[in-house]
This record gives C-alpha cells, sequence and structure tokens, in this order.
C-alpha cells in the first residue's frame, strides 16, 4: 500500500536524490549507487549493487529516477532492500532523516540537517556581506548554533544574497529596512522568494512561513540554489571563453556548450590533474584523501607571470600527513593562500560533502581558472538571449529534472518538455510514448529523442491546442532555436494563464480579458493611465505597472521615487526595475525583466499584467 509523502517529505526526498545524483543528470545510477555505500562504509559487491538497482528501478531502464527513488519511502517502505537503501541513505553526510522512516509523524520527524551545510553557508554569509550597512544587525553571524536560521527571518540577508549571485535582480529601493512590522517583513519574504524564483531557484514547496519559521531544510536548501547559481554564473562558454581550452579531442564546441556547470568542473579539475597522472569523477569519494586538491592548487597557483598576481609557491609538505584530517587542514592552509577557502572545514573534505566540495572547486575556477583561450580559432560564441535566459528560469523554478543549464542542449530528448506539459494540466502517456534516459550515444538513441520531441509536438496539436504550424520533432532535436521557442513560449503562456483560470473558476482567460481587468482596476483605483494592448508605448515607462501594483495594494508604491516626465532611458529603466521588483513584493510571481518593460515585449508584457491580475484576484 502506498504511503502518502507530505510536502515537506517529498522535499526532502529531492534534496537526498540530488545528492546522491552525484552529476545532476536526473538519474542515479549503479556506480552512485555504490559511492553512497562506500561513503556510509559499507562496502558492497557489484553483484549486490545491480541486485538493488533492479529492485528498485521499477520501469527496467537500468537507473532510478525521481519517482522510483520517492517509490523507496512509500511503495516499499517494508522491502528490505529499499530499507537498507534508506539506512544507507540516512547515514550520508548532509541528508536529513527522512519522515516515513522514523515512527514520528511527518509534522515531528526529527530532521538530522547537516550542520556542515549550516556552518559553510553562515560564514559565507558573514564574509560576503560584512560590509554591507544594511546587514549588521545580524552579522557576523554564529555558524555554530542556529543563528543562520534567525538571520534570516526577516528577508534583508536572503535579498542581499540574491543580487550577489545575480546582480540587479532586486532593486535595493524595495526592501523594507528600518522598524519592520509582521507586514513588511512578509513583504520582504515575499521578494525574496518571488526573486529566487525568477532567478530559477525552485520554491514550489516553500512559503514566507516557513523562512519566517526557520525550517532548517527548507531554508539550507533554498540557500544551496541561490548560492550556486553565483558560484556557476561564469561557468560557460559564452561568459568565459577560455573554457575553450577543455575541449577534447574531437570534440566540438556545441558538444562542450552543452556540458553541465557540474561537469565542466570536473572536466577542468581533471585537465589540471591529468598533468600530474591524477584523475578524478566526483567531487565525493575520490577528494577525501585531499591528494587531488594538493595537486589542483598546485597546478592552478599564479606563476608570476601576470603583473596584477605575484607567485605563490604551494608547500606540498602537508601532502605526507598521515591523518587525513590534519592532511585536509594544512591543504585547506593553502588554499587561504590563494584566496579560496570558503565552504570547506576539513570534515567536508574527509566526509566528501559533494555539495560543499563542488562549491569550492567553483571557487577555485572563478578565482584561478589558469586556462587560455585557444588562439587561431575561428568561432564566436553567442550569449544567451534575455528571452531564453527567462524561459530556463522559468523551467527551473517548476522543479524539472534534470535542471536545465543549456536550453536547446537540455530539451533535445523533449523530458522537459513532457514534465512542462504536465504542469500546465495535459496528460502524458509516460509508461507507452516516452521513451527514458540513458540514450545510447551509437545504436539508435538519437531516433529515441527524436520519437520523445514528436511526441512533444503531437501533444500540442493534440492535446495542448497550441499552434505549431511548421513545426516537427526534428526541429526541437536539432536545437532550432525559433522554433524551439515558439513551443516553450505557449507553454509558459498556457502555465501563466491557467492560474487565472483557477482563480476565475474556469472562465477562459486570454488577453482581451486581461487587458479588460487592468483598465477596470486602474479606473476603480482611482488612476489616470490605463492600456489598449500589451503593446502600448506607455508601457515603456512602467507608469500603468505602478499604477496597477498601488490599485491592488493601495499605498505600497512610493511615487516619490517614479520619474514621471520627459523620461530618459535611464529613467525608464530605473522606473522599470522598481515596478519589477514591487510586483514581486506584493506577491506576484513575475519572471520578465525591466528591459522587457522599457521595450514594451508584448509576451513578456503578457506575462507581468497576467501575474498581478492573479494577485489581484487573490486580494479580491
Amino acid at each position: 500500500m502506498t504511503q502518502k509523502i507530505s510536502t515537506e517529505e517529498m522535499e526532502e526526498i529531492r534534496d537526498a536524490f540530488q545528492k546522491v545524483d552525484l552529476d545532476s543528470n536526473g538519474y542515479i545510477c549503479a556506480s552512485e549507487l555504490g559511492e553512497l555505500f562506500r561513503e556510509v562504509g559499507c562496502h558492497m559487491p557489484g553483484y549486490q549493487i545491480r541486485e538493488l538497482l533492479q529492485k528498485l528501478d521499477r520501469d527496467k531502464d537500468s537507473h532510478i529516477n525521481l519517482d522510483e527513488f520517492t517509490a523507496i519511502f512509500a511503495d516499499l517502505k517494508d522491502d528490505h532492500m529499499a530499507q537498507g537503501f534508506r539506512k544507507a541513505l540516512n547515514k550520508k553526510e548532509g541528508i536529513v532523516a527522512i519522515g516515513g522512516t522514523s515512527e514520528i509523524s511527518s509534522e515531528g520527524t526529527q530532521h538530522s540537517i547537516s550542520e556542515q551545510e549550516r556552518f559553510a553557508f553562515a560564514n559565507h554569509i558573514s564574509s560576503s556581506l560584512e560590509k554591507d550597512p544594511d546587514c549588521q544587525h545580524v552579522l557576523p553571524i554564529n555558524p555554530n548554533n542556529e543563528a543562520l536560521f534567525t538571520a534570516l527571518a526577516d528577508g534583508i540577508v536572503l535579498c542581499k544574497l540574491i543580487n550577489l549571485s545575480v546582480p540587479d535582480t532586486i532593486d535595493e529601493r524595495t526592501i523594507n529596512k528600518k522598524k519592520l512590522t509582521a507586514f513588511t517583513t512578509q513583504e520582504n519574504l515575499n521578494l525574496a522568494l518571488n526573486s529566487a524564483s525568477a532567478i530559477g531557484c525552485q520554491v514550489v514547496n516553500i512559503g514566507a512561513q516557513d523562512l519566517k519559521e526557520g525550517k532548517p531544510h527548507l531554508v539550507l536548501g533554498l540557500l544551496w540554489q541561490i548560492i550556486k547559481i553565483g558560484l556557476f554564473a561564469n561557468i560557460e562558454l559564452s561568459r568565459n571563453e577560455a573554457i575553450a581550452a577543455l575541449l577534447e579531442e574531437g570534440e566540438s564546441l556545441e558538444e562542450l556548450m552543452k556540458l553541465s556547470p557540474e561537469e565542466l568542473l570536473l572536466r577542468w579539475a581533471n585537465f589540471h590533474l591529468k598533468k600530474v597522472g591524477m584523475s578524478i569523477s566526483n567531487f565525493s569519494g575520490d577528494i577525501k584523501d585531499s591528494k587531488a586538491y594538493f595537486h589542483l592548487l598546485e597546478q592552478i597557483a599564479p606563476d608570476g607571470s601576470k603583473e596584477d598576481a605575484p607567485r605563490v609557491e604551494i608547500d606540498m609538505t602537508g601532502l605526507y600527513e598521515k591523518d587525513l584530517s590534519q592532511r585536509a587542514d594544512r591543504m585547506l592552509e593553502q588554499a587561504d593562500r590563494l584566496g579560496c577557502r570558503q565552504f570547506l572545514t576539513p570534515t567536508d573534505v574527509v566526509f566528501g560533502n559533494a555539495k560543499l566540495n563542488m562549491a569550492f572547486v567553483a571557487t577555485l575556477f572563478n578565482k584561478h581558472p589558469a586556462l587560455t583561450k585557444p588562439e587561431n580559432q575561428d568561432w564566436t560564441v553567442e550569449s544567451e538571449t534575455r528571452e531564453e535566459k527567462t524561459f530556463r528560469n522559468w523551467m527551473n523554478s517548476l522543479g524539472v529534472s534534470p535542471h536545465v543549464h543549456h536550453i536547446y542542449g537540455d530539451l533535445q530528448d523533449a523530458m522537459v518538455i513532457l514534465q512542462l506539459y504536465e504542469r500546465i494540466k495535459v496528460p502524458v502517456d509516460w509508461d507507452n510514448r516516452v521513451n527514458r534516459p540513458p540514450f545510447k550515444v551509437i545504436g539508435g538513441g538519437h531516433l529515441k529523442k527524436i520519437e520523445n520531441c514528436n511526441y512533444a509536438v503531437e501533444l500540442g496539436k493534440a492535446k495542448a491546442g497550441f499552434s505549431l504550424v511548421g513545426i516537427g520533432g526534428q526541429d526541437l532535436y536539432d536545437g532550432n532555436a525559433t522554433l524551439t521557442l515558439a513551443l516553450v513560449w505557449q507553454l509558459m503562456r498556457r502555465y501563466t494563464l491557467n492560474v487565472l483560470e483557477d482563480l476565475g473558476h474556469g472562465e477562459v482567460a486570454g488577453d482581451d480579458l486581461i487587458v479588460s481587468w487592468v483598465n477596470k482596476t486602474l479606473s476603480e483605483g482611482g488612476k489616470s493611465s490605463s492600456i489598449k494592448s500589451f503593446k502600448d508605448k506607455s508601457i515603456s515607462t512602467s507608469l500603468p505597472v505602478l499604477d496597477l501594483i498601488d490599485a491592488i495594494q493601495p499605498e505600497s508604491v512610493n511615487f516619490d521615487l517614479v520619474q514621471k516626465e520627459n523620461l530618459s532611458d535611464e529613467d525608464k529603466l530605473n522606473n522599470a526595475k522598481y515596478a519589477i521588483s514591487m510586483a514581486r513584493k506584493i506577491g506576484a510571481k513575475v519572471y520578465a525583466l525591466p528591459d522587457d518593460l522599457v521595450e514594451v515585449n508584448p509576451k513578456m508584457v503578457m506575462t507581468i499584467f497576467a501575474c498581478l491580475m492573479g494577485r489581484g484576484m487573490k486580494r479580491a
């Protein structure tokens, strides 16, 4: 009999899944299972690992997806193999004891939260924001107790952290900073959560109340997402062309671009370790003895050839320390000389905390990549467009698996698109029509992907009623930008309108209905502005948006901060930044960017007004 999994438990299960899924491809394979058991001191022979995998792998595709992983805690509660797996999981450093393994009800389940992460994140925030005058009331944060959760409860530090990861996401004029009340604190937390969602964090099961109460597993999960986005921002080819030095023989630039930041970090570490005849395959078991780290530091340390980076000689004598903790400590002393000691303690190294070790390696990469862009290469890498970025962040905020890093490469097998159909209430026949990964590189794997893409287009036409003229499955597989974005836009549009239909008791929402509601609300709020359509030129000033926000939540907008006449381009952008952040602050989950308002991008303008309409209908 299937045991009901609570929302909170589901969040924990998802977090645990990500910690076992070392390469972040959305699936757990035999080697990752073996690594889990090795890490908790239980060395299982290969045949037992394969036996366990076969038992837990319901669809017989040789690996475990999130649904099968969840079943280990629900349907297979009494199965002895599943019990063994759960025990190993709950021993693994950094994984919470998931509800359902305890006799206590899920409401009272005791969580063995990773103190390592709490310690690391508290120190990271303290050092990153130490000079910010708005955070002095909570800094420095004591990493040895629950102070981290208290420090985040008013939303100010969270907002600042989001801007550290993705600058200019939040207009700081909208953060409530003084004499906070329960209401103004709630506004800050709304602003933080909706802004986190807009940069691609999954916040589906997190509410402002969870942050106020400091629920550890939810807070740590959100913090990691925000920090990781900042750490990974420059680990991509369009922002750092020197990454092309990591190209392997026979590999194309397109193939390199499809690698996730995690895969690129591993490739980067091995690029340098190769010079000393070493390699690693993960950031957990393979780095516990600190040997790889010592050699990596030696390879990337500045050699004095650049004026702004004096030579640093790495002291390798710590490599011969017999005690692993002492060796890790000596290694971190050397990392400190490179300004890179963040995130790790010797314990994190010795226990192989994959999350914190990955953060450490990302810091090393960001500060000392030690890569040179190959010469005589005739290519240019186009940066992600604003539209691509918005769509990617929207998809990731909904918790699709695998995480979308490169929109065309990661949609090539249609698995993410099919998950998005489910989010817009279009049923997907997973059992009979979908080919699941892993796909063979040779031997027909590409045909399986194309079949999925064909099914995705078929669903759009037959079940969702999308306009997909001239779009075929092959176009999605080939990564045709225009046609792929045309489908993704219709998915996002339907998702946005579904929210309104739910609030309006099934009334079909469309552009005309939204425009009519906007003008009616503006008029009833005593505002003089109005719009004719989502192409209305007055939208470029952001005044209709700000007026609408103020009509939905009276006196929320400080119009002294708004430029109203003879607007320069800079004035328009400042108004737009204020409008987007104010929309999020009153509770609207807006994904669009300020430039979308200034340029009056009708698609994104529609989503802004639709989200505000949803917020207004909830308040009505």
